[in-house]
């Protein structure tokens, strides 16, 4: 059984105070996220037992634990207040996760640093970084005593999978002594809609995603020599950037992309503060129109800006993407006057309206 570090109520609804940043963990790190995992546990509701030897090592192993998945760590001015593990399906510091679910481990925030939403962006940080594998959900278990960590994952839609009273798992690397902790399960659904699964794209897609985009955008509209090569440049927009990618559950067929920046960036000038999230080159393959791919990765858009904190989303389009423009109405965009500009392609053709749209989060 997992036992989850303590996080007091207020912390998972508190505004974390700014600047508070979540990255992955690096071999520098792992010193401190022991620290702070061991500080934070002795801290909490179980911090009265024996911590088991195997236990011991378990928490002290994070480079194990970042080559099953991912281990995160929340730092504010190079301090770091909070971590927590994301293991796949099947790997050693995995217990409940199955086929491609993917498992939060020893989520810990500091004793110093309580109230400070410090666990609530750890956990949202973990939902993006398991969408960007393609995970179907996420699940993790605590002790019943913990209920603060409890209120945080109800808070954030998490469900619970196990029956009240349950007993917990046998003793192994998740129990912090020789005793059995009653747990509570708990499993976030991902994926936005069925049969598709949304990820990150990797790297032997690119060609295939470039030539895809390049088939639905050509399909209903005449394509300029500059604006074909920018389609095309999935390689340097996932370098530089995200592209995320819809497959087929079944077949692992590719079906659609679209383009956001990373964390704390932007892609375009669109963006008039960093609470904004724009995104670009929503594209669809011809062959796999009214699965809803658009919809699925205009939402996983949308997903993102509420997982990373940000009120609005925005995007451009030019006025003869009409297909698109019913799928963002339909999903709750609007235009968005203000933004709305004149562009002159310098190639013959003449001025037209750049049309914005958005929607808050």
């Amino acid at each position: 059984m997992t036992q989850t570090a303590p996080v007091s109520t207020q912390d998972a609804h508190a505004t974390p105070p700014a600047p508070l940043r979540v990255r992955e963990a690096q071999s520098a790190d792992w010193p401190e996220v022991v620290r702070v995992s061991e500080a934070a546990f002795a801290a909490g509701p179980y911090g009265h037992l024996t911590v088991g030897e195997e236990r011991r090592r378990f928490v002290r192993d994070v480079e194990g634990r970042a080559a099953a998945g991912s281990v995160l760590v929340a730092e504010r001015a190079g301090e770091v207040l909070g971590t927590l593990s994301i293991a796949r399906a099947g790997t050693g510091p995995s217990r409940l996760a199955v086929a491609d679910e993917a498992e939060v481990r020893l989520l810990a925030v500091s004793p110093t640093a309580q109230r400070l939403g410090v666990a609530r962006r750890l956990m949202l940080a973990a939902s993006e970084t398991a969408l960007g594998w393609g995970a179907s959900a996420l699940v993790l278990d605590t002790g019943d005593r913990n209920f603060a960590a409890q209120a945080l994952y109800e808070g954030l839609g998490y469900r619970r999978t196990n029956k009240p009273g349950e007993p917990g798992q046998p003793g192994g690397p998740g129990v912090a002594s020789e005793g059995r902790i009653p747990h509570v399960d708990y499993r976030l659904q991902l994926q936005p809609a069925p049969g598709v699964v949304v990820r990150l794209v990797r790297p032997s897609e690119i060609d295939a995603v470039a030539e895809l985009s390049l088939r639905a955008y050509e399909l209903e509209y005449t394509i300029s020599g500059n604006y074909r090569d920018d389609i095309i440049s999935v390689g340097e927009r996932a370098a530089a950037h995200q592209v995320w990618v819809a497959v087929d559950a079944q077949s692992g067929e590719l079906l659609g992309s679209v383009a956001t920046p990373k964390p704390g960036e932007h892609l375009t000038s669109l963006p008039q503060s960093d609470d904004e999230l724009d995104f670009r080159l929503l594209a669809v393959d011809p062959g796999a129109r009214g699965r809803g791919v658009g919809a699925a990765l205009t939402t996983l858009v949308i997903e993102l800006a509420r997982l990373r904190g940000l009120r609005r989303v925005v995007m451009n389009s030019g006025p003869q993407m009409v297909r698109a423009h019913r799928l963002y109405e339909r999903l709750g965009f609007s235009i968005l006057e203000s933004r709305v500009r004149t562009v002159d392609p310098g190639d013959g053709r003449a001025p037209f309206q750049l049309l914005a749209f958005s929607i808050d989060v």
